[in-house]
Formats: structure tokens, sequence, C-alpha cells
């Protein structure tokens, strides 16, 4: 799937922010949702105790009105458009994902990311005007609902995944008799299995070491998918012959656990930098 006119990325970066709000001329059915919706609201959950006062009152700010005005009440947001604004489902449904075409997960944005259609660039674009407070509050708004949900989403290892099985979507496994995909097994599958509620996921995750390099990287997006693309790519991550036992939920659980606590630590990180320390 390839979007139509694609534009290096040596583009300003006002260029590539029109880019973003264009039309696709393609038809493109979205990947399942990377966590799930509990997985989301468990990242944005694990941000919010992580927020400087200057972001927590600046995301209270631009929350106001909002049917849950909190970092959860937003975090699926974007998974939701196809049914809320078809229009900006359709142009956004690229920003949930990348697939790095290289055997060593080495992201290239003119090769992985043509015309900013994916969420290493997307969420780029979307923090720049997040932080950006010449923007009015309704563009900043939309961007802090990308942020919170792409941050997300480069921390599922499938939505970093190959190109040629739709990061796992094609991919059949058979798990516990009835059949599925590893995108599903990942997204919710695996969390699904441990009949936790909100809460005690919350408790188990964050009794889980901190590990999130603080301040932010150079490039970040671009290292945290390709850090997702590599535990994708590891052997033994596509179960062999299709069949996911109990042994290989064991096995996975904690990356997939880790990969949610890292996302909330640096979803925080990353608002903080764009929100925090501001008059």
């Amino acid at each position: 799937m390839t979007a139509t006119a694609p534009v290096p990325f040596s583009a300003p970066r006002g260029r590539r922010l029109a880019l973003l709000c264009l039309p696709l001329a393609f038809a493109l059915t979205l990947p399942a949702h990377a966590w799930g919706p509990l997985g989301h609201r468990l990242v944005a959950r694990l941000a919010e105790p992580g927020l400087d006062p200057q972001a927590r009152a600046e995301v209270e700010r631009l929350l106001q009105g909002e049917a849950d005005p909190s970092l959860a009440g937003i975090a699926n947001w974007a998974d939701n458009l196809r049914g809320s604004d078809p229009g900006l489902g359709k142009r956004s449904a690229r920003w949930h994902y990348v697939n790095i075409a290289d055997p060593d997960c080495r992201y290239d944005a003119a090769r992985d990311c043509p015309g900013g259609n994916c969420a290493v660039e997307a969420l780029e674009v979307h923090t720049a005007i997040l932080a950006d407070r010449t923007q009015d509050d309704a563009a900043r708004r939309q961007a802090l609902k990308f942020v919170v949900h792409l941050v997300g989403d480069l921390h599922q290892p499938l939505h970093a995944g190959r190109g040629e099985d739709r990061g796992g979507n094609d991919y059949q496994v058979n798990w516990r008799g009835k059949g599925s995909n590893m995108h599903s097994l990942w997204d919710s599958g695996m969390l699904n299995s441990r009949r936790l509620d909100e809460e005690r996921w919350l408790e188990r995750l964050r009794a889980l070491p901190a590990t999130a390099a603080s301040p932010l990287p150079d490039g970040a997006p671009r290292l945290w998918a390709e850090q997702s693309c590599r535990i994708a790519a590891a052997p033994g991550f596509y179960p062999p012959g299709h069949a996911v036992d109990d042994a290989y939920v064991e096995q996975h659980l904690p990356t997939a656990e880790q990969q949610l606590r890292l996302g909330g630590e640096r979803l925080a990180a990353t608002l903080n930098a764009a929100l925090g320390g501001k008059d």
C-alpha cells in the first residue's frame, strides 16, 4: 500500500504538516487496534503520575469539556475515528503503524514512511503541534489525542512489524482451540488471558522497574519503532506451526507488559517535553 505523491523528508516541516492534512487516495483496511482499549488506557494511566505540574495543568486545560477529561479518557479516540469522523479516520489510518523494510530494523523515512504517513512521522508532527503555543486550542487538543494514542501504538511490537503480513493481521494462529491472528493476540489476547481488570493491571505494571530514558533522546519515535521492530523480528516471536500454547504466552507476556510500562513512561516524558516548563 503506497500513498500518492510521496515527498522526501528533506521537505520543510511546514510542508510535512500540510501533507498530513491532505486526503489520501487509497483504499485501506485499518489494522487491528494496538493493545486494544485496555492497553491504551493503561499506557495513558501509567503516564499521568509522571507529568510535571506545568504539563499536567496544560493537559487539564486542553481537555476541558471532554466527556472524560483525562489521558485515559482520550487514549482510544484515534481508534474510534472510523465511526466518529470517517474522513479523519481515513486520512490518519496509516499513522497507527510503520513497516520497517530492513532485516535489522533500521528505519529509513523515505523508504518506510512515504509521504509522512506512518506512526513515526505522525507522532513527530503532532508533538510539534501540541508544543506550539501559537496553534489554537482545537488543533493542540487534537494533537494531544493523537500523541497519547500513537505513543501507545509504537510500543506494540506488531505496529512496527512486517508489511508482508500487515503487522501480523494476516498471520493466522490457533490458540486455545480458536482461530486468531498474531496482531490480535498481542493487542489483547495475551492481556485478557490474565483476567485482570484495569486497576489490577495498573498495580501489576507499576510494580515493574522503571526503564525509560529521560530526557528523551533525539528522534525518540524512530528509536521506539526500531525497538518494537526488533521484538517482532526476534526468533520465536512468530510461533512455529501457527500454534500458540500457554508456554508461548508465559514467555512473551512479560515483554508485552514491559512495553506497556515503557509506553507510559515515554508518554509522560513526551508530554513533559512538549508542555512542561512553559510560561
